[in-house]
């Protein structure tokens, strides 16, 4: 049984915060940015600091390896430095939104080719014991056609994960 007081969320059976260190997870968009504020209020109400992630993927999982690399006027180098320009904007606003709201943070860009398990490792890198993470509620067909980071991670976490349904303001 789990109960939230001013302290944090305890567990009856353990007597003992269960959360201190949460991982949230963004890619920017105003879906990811929603789950990030919630994921914050979360920390706040249990008493945990939050660790915010963004996932970049190396230069070759966006032109892939069908040699077509040679025509796209970016080098790798102009590549990872946008992409690490856009994830500190982006990590920077859920530091801000947790500075705010009075909650400890920190920021870290990690790149891999596969965004969930980059997740997932970074959860395990950073010593967090849950990643809050937005998922858009999709079924279906375009679940299946579009894919899920928050499926991915599911099946790939050891760490306790919590999906916040977030919700589309179209």
């Amino acid at each position: 049984m789990l109960s939230v007081h001013k302290a944090g969320l305890y567990s009856h059976d353990k007597g003992k915060i269960m959360f201190k260190k949460i991982l949230i997870p963004t890619d920017g968009s105003p879906l990811s940015a929603q789950a990030a504020n919630k994921g914050v209020c979360f920390a706040r109400s249990i008493g945990a600091e939050v660790v915010a992630l963004y996932v970049t993927q190396p230069f070759a999982a966006t032109v892939g390896f069908d040699g077509m690399a040679a025509a796209y006027a970016i080098t790798d180098e102009d590549y990872e430095k946008t992409a690490n320009e856009q994830a500190q904007k982006h990590i920077q606003q859920v530091l801000d939104r947790a500075e705010t709201a009075g909650v400890a943070a920190s920021g870290k860009v990690v790149s891999n080719f596969n965004v969930a398990d980059g997740i997932v490792q970074a959860a395990e890198e950073n010593g967090c014991d849950l990643i809050f993470i937005g998922s858009h509620g999709r079924s279906g067909l375009s679940r299946l056609l579009l894919g899920s980071v928050t499926v991915k991670v599911l099946g790939l976490a050891k760490t306790a994960t919590l999906v916040y349904r977030v919700k589309d303001t179209n």
